[in-house]
């Protein structure tokens, strides 16, 4: 009662007549257990409201309902209302027989003011979550007159008594169509289905599912397949091509989507709907039915009895080749990549190259997603719990549609049909041959931010587990391994690889993982089964694998194609119409002995050029189910499918990683001049107790240091030391490899790789203090400063003379002078000069050759003698004789003896002075003592 009165008044009012054109809506969600929803929409506009009717079972519910509301009083000005309407809300709703109807989503309409508006989409949205879209359309007509009756059907639209425009078409009482000139123009359509088979389904209500059939829906149109007879045996249909003719609109923007529902026929006359897909743009199945089509011939007729199997293993090159010893597969990965530090002389060879890709295969627009002839689509079940939940994958509808325009009189003939020359629906049995290369980029799993990966690979049944193998402490692990399996497709047609974290006291964690559909491989037109290389070899690193020749090849890609046969001649080979030479692709390259048959290399050159997959590495995404949208590192690999029905394949690449060698860097210290002197010596004169300290980065544990040459007073050492440094090289990729624990509880080792780089520092020796750093050299034993042959010449402009620089692995043996180099005043002065011999010898030349460490035994190859120091060169005070008579005597010895004369003739003068009292008493005694008395 107390509560204020508020209340809003408007001069004036005008009246409206609104009419609310719901034609479709499509992708709504399932709100009932068989995977549909019966939806309805109720359209709101200020105090009234209207809904359409109920449409069975669909999630794309077609109404072409008008809605009418025949009189709206809107207050305000007419101007303002034009400029900006009230909104329409426009909601739908799921009917149940039994129970409260379920609200399913909104969308926000805005009127329009214009006679005839188009049909445009809405969104639907439910929280925060796009549930589908309506096709509809709102037109608000001002009024002049006021209505004679406000229920609807009573007033006449049309009349002389009315200025409404005519009433649309009725379906039924009081069921409004949504008139022509908004509805969509529709034209004779013919749709031709491609249902090649079913592939994965889930069992439904605890039992599987064993004799599905499809059904199809457009347009207000059906058809419905055969049944499969038992889809543990053969999951592909007997009858595969279906056809509909349906009317579609003429606008891509209108077109209904396409309805596929999977039933299971079972027993006592129960069809459930296992599973459904709506497919809703149908641009993409659009054709031109008057292009020629690729025929698709049966791999199994293909046999040993055609002559198509090629048999490598007995065949010589026609030049025996000694290949050079770091030539292998990984030659022509670094090649292709652009790494040419790694890949040695392989691109001098005018070896092939292959192309890597960034992403999968299957995702590559020039081979149409490898889905040329049929796709897979992902078939749904079960309602939706909550909005932010995806309906359940219970499967995969293997197929495709051909969608083209029918002519209007039923007289004209019709467009041959697309889908002919099919291949067999039969089982396939085939070997696979997975090469897993590498992978980056993975996501941590252990405490110290590594992890040690492994690979799993699975097709059906069959899987490859390789635990024992993985690889510590590592996110980007090289696995260089091929496996092989066999399947039966379409039986076993995903191929799983899946990468887990090895973990020593609980279970291995997954990774990652990725799926290869090898069926859609198989089936392609762009050969994706096995890549084309660039030229045929019949042996070497680049040997030919495919199970047909060059020329088989190309003369079903002609078939399929409709193509003229090939015609070949002696240099060259005439195909669609075009010349493919030999000199064309082969001259200006290095002659190559390891190439097959003129005729193959001509095919294949041929085959080259038809856009067809080449031999190739793809990097795959890996992801985990506990994070499905969240990548987990990437993996590099390529697959290679062979049908036994043609035989057996060829050789496979070894991919196995490079193995670093063992080698030995012998490094002699001969002499050192010009070294800083540091020191000042007990007489005050400048000095050094020079020693040379040296290791490879990486090794530090194998440091190694000379004996020391005390008191140099000219910057000169004299050593004839060797020092001897192991290490594990990589000669092809010109790195060091490392193995070693991080930490002193950690159970495996780290595999690292860095370059070969060598310290030497001159350092001046303390007894009773931390010894004084004088200079260093470090050099890349691939790319060093060439030495000086005298000491006089070496300078510090050797470090930067790029073009003298030579490698210590080609020279073997280098011998002179460098400088080591230090910093004063942030400027680089020579801190001394080090004559060397540098020596790069492998493992068994260091059995043949021995030699021990510094002078020890065995001292040969060469033999060290004792350097020839100067006598001064000692430790002062483990010399006490050789400290008087090198130090002290050589520099004070006119000091001592001008020290010892005075000290004899002061001695004297106090014996001469002590007794020269006594004898005069002794002489004046007597004459004393006569006086006295």
């Amino acid at each position: 009662v107390n509560r204020p009165t508020i209340s809003c008044i408007f001069d004036y009012g005008s009246r409206y007549h609104l009419r609310c054109y719901i034609y479709q809506a499509r992708d709504l969600i399932a709100m009932d257990k068989d995977s549909f929803s019966d939806p309805y929409a109720i359209v709101s506009f200020l105090h009234q409201s209207q809904k359409t009717v109920v449409v069975k079972n669909t999630l794309n519910p077609l109404w072409d309902q008008t809605l009418i509301f025949y009189e709206i009083e809107i207050f305000g000005e007419p101007q303002s209302i034009a400029d900006a309407p009230p909104n329409i809300v426009v909601e739908i709703y799921d009917h149940d027989t039994y129970g409260a109807d379920e609200f399913m989503g909104r969308c926000i309409c805005k009127p329009s003011l214009e006679r005839s508006p188009r049909l445009a989409w809405y969104p639907v949205r439910k929280g925060n979550r796009n549930i589908g879209e309506l096709l509809a359309a709102f037109e608000l007509i001002q009024r002049e007159k006021p209505a004679l009756h406000h229920i609807p059907g009573f007033e006449v639209m049309g009349s002389a008594d009315s200025d409404l425009p005519y009433p649309p078409p009725q379906r039924e009482a009081n069921i409004y169509m949504v008139p022509q000139g908004i509805k969509p123009v529709l034209q004779r359509t013919a749709i031709e289905i491609l249902a090649w088979g079913l592939r994965n389904l889930k069992s439904y209500q605890l039992a599987s599912i064993i004799s599905p059939s499809l059904q199809v829906e457009c347009g207000g149109q059906m058809v419905q397949s055969c049944v499969i007879k038992n889809i543990k045996k053969n999951p592909n249909f007997d009858v595969c091509v279906l056809f509909m003719e349906v009317r579609l609109p003429k606008e891509d923007l209108y077109s209904p989507p396409v309805v596929i529902k999977v039933i299971d026929n079972r027993q006592f006359g129960r069809k459930p709907v296992v599973g459904q897909c709506t497919i809703r743009s149908l641009e993409q199945f659009i054709c031109d039915p008057y292009t020629p089509q690729p025929l698709r011939d049966d791999l199994s007729s293909l046999t040993p009895r055609d002559d198509v199997l090629i048999d490598i293993d007995d065949k010589e090159p026609l030049i025996p080749v000694q290949e050079e010893e770091f030539i292998d597969w990984w030659s022509k990965l670094y090649a292709s990549t652009g790494e040419r530090e790694k890949c040695g002389s392989y691109l001098e060879k005018g070896f092939d190259t292959l192309k890597v890709y960034e992403a999968e295969l299957e995702s590559m627009e020039e081979f149409e997603k490898l889905s040329d002839f049929c796709r897979s689509f992902k078939l749904y079940r079960g309602k939706s719990q909550d909005a932010n939940d995806d309906p359940s994958v219970v499967g995969e509808f293997k197929g495709s549609f051909k969608i083209y325009a029918l002519p209007d009189d039923p007289t004209v003939p019709v467009p041959p049909r697309q889908f002919h020359q099919l291949p067999a629906r039969g089982l396939q049995e085939c070997l696979v041959r997975v090469y897993i290369i590498r992978a980056f980029d993975l996501q941590p799993k252990d405490s110290n931010g590594k992890c040690d990966p492994y690979v799993k690979i699975a097709v059906g049944k069959k899987s490859v587990n390789d635990q024992d193998n993985y690889i510590p402490c590592t996110l980007e692990p090289v696995f260089g391994k091929m496996f092989e399996l066999t399947c039966t497709l379409p039986l076993e047609k995903d191929l799983k690889i899946t990468l887990y974290d090895y973990d020593l006291l609980s279970k291995d964690e997954k990774i990652g993982e990725t799926v290869i559909d090898l069926e859609n491989r198989l089936l392609s037109q762009f050969g994706a089964r096995c890549g084309l290389p660039q030229t045929y070899c019949i042996s070497g690193p680049n040997q030919w694998r495919d199970q047909l020749r060059p020329s088989q090849l190309l003369h079903r890609f002609s078939v399929q194609h409709n193509y003229k046969a090939p015609i070949y001649r002696p240099d060259r080979v005439i195909f669609q119409d075009q010349e493919y030479v030999l000199s064309h692709f082969e001259d200006g390259k290095p002659p190559n002995p390891h190439l097959g048959p003129v005729e193959e290399r001509l095919a294949l050159y041929a085959l080259c050029k038809q856009r067809l997959v080449p031999e190739h590495v793809e990097t795959r995404p890996l992801y985990s189910p506990l994070q499905p949208e969240i990548e987990q590192g990437k993996l590099q690999l390529w697959v290679d499918l062979f049908p036994k029905s043609l035989g057996p394949p060829g050789p496979p690449f070894n991919v196995t990683p490079r193995r670093a060698k063992r080698f030995f860097l012998r490094c002699i210290i001969w002499n050192t001049k010009d070294v800083i002197l540091d020191d000042l010596s007990i007489t005050g004169e400048k000095m050094s107790d020079i020693y040379v300290k040296g290791w490879l980065i990486g090794h530090e544990e194998t440091k190694q240091k000379t004996d020391v040459h005390y008191r140099s007073m000219g910057g000169e050492g004299n050593f004839n030391w060797r020092f001897i440094f192991p290490f594990d090289y990589l000669p092809a990729e010109q790195v060091c490899h490392l193995s070693k624990k991080e930490h002193f509880w950690s159970l495996d080792k780290t595999e690292s790789k860095i370059p070969p780089q060598l310290i030497l520092q001159i350092w001046d020796n303390d007894r009773f203090s931390f010894d004084d750093y004088l200079g260093s050299l470090q050099m890349d034993l691939n790319r060093m400063p060439k030495p000086a042959k005298t000491a006089e010449k070496c300078s510090l402009e050797l470090l930067d003379d790029t073009e003298r620089f030579v490698s210590l692995f080609e020279q073997k043996t280098v011998k002179g002078w460098w400088p080591c180099a230090a910093e004063e005043e942030e400027k680089q002065i020579i801190a001394g000069k080090l004559e060397m011999t540098l020596e790069i010898i492998s493992e068994p030349e260091n059995d043949e050759r021995p030699a021990g460490l510094g002078r020890d035994e065995p001292n040969m190859n060469p033999k060290l003698d004792d350097p020839k120091r100067p006598e001064t060169s000692f430790l002062w005070f483990t010399s006490p004789y050789k400290t008087m008579k090198y130090i002290l005597w050589r520099r004070f010895k006119w000091v001592f003896l001008i020290i010892i004369l005075v000290v004899v003739l002061l001695l004297f003068l106090g014996i001469f002075i002590y007794a020269f009292p006594v004898r005069v008493l002794a002489l004046t005694q007597p004459f004393a003592t006569v006086k006295i008395h």
